[in-house]
């Protein structure tokens, strides 16, 4: 069994920066697949990051690339997400989820365990 436990969300103004961490316990996550969701209201959770075990791989979606970076520390067994340039549609609740590869990375039913999520408000 893996928990999950987010943190680093905030209120922010647009163009700011704010650091996610989602930390690992029970279990180590070292070998698992770790994903950044959001869910903004009245939308689906979408793909933001993800990462592989060894941080051989990171994919991002379109609408964070260049300005998101996703990283882990397995000692810590702690992924991070770093935010920059953020703009109002950024405002969601943030999940991080773990899976054990092979995975599609995109896909939230692919991820075994999920955090209870934090929130990011960017006001413009």
């Amino acid at each position: 069994q893996v928990q999950l436990v987010e943190s680093g969300g905030g209120l922010v103004q647009a163009g700011g920066s704010l650091r996610l961490s989602c930390a690992a316990s029970g279990r180590t996550v070292s070998s698992y697949v770790v994903g950044w969701f959001r869910q903004a209201p009245g939308k689906e959770r979408e793909f933001v990051a993800a990462i592989t075990w060894r941080a051989d791989n990171t994919y991002y979606a379109d609408s964070v690339k260049g300005r998101f970076t996703i990283s882990r520390d397995n000692a810590k067994n702690t992924v991070y997400l770093q935010m920059a340039s953020l703009k109002s549609e950024d405002t969601a609740v943030y999940y991080c989820g773990a899976g054990r590869p092979p995975l599609a990375v995109g896909t939230p039913t692919s991820y075994d365990y999920w955090g209870q999520g934090t929130q990011v408000t960017v006001s413009s």
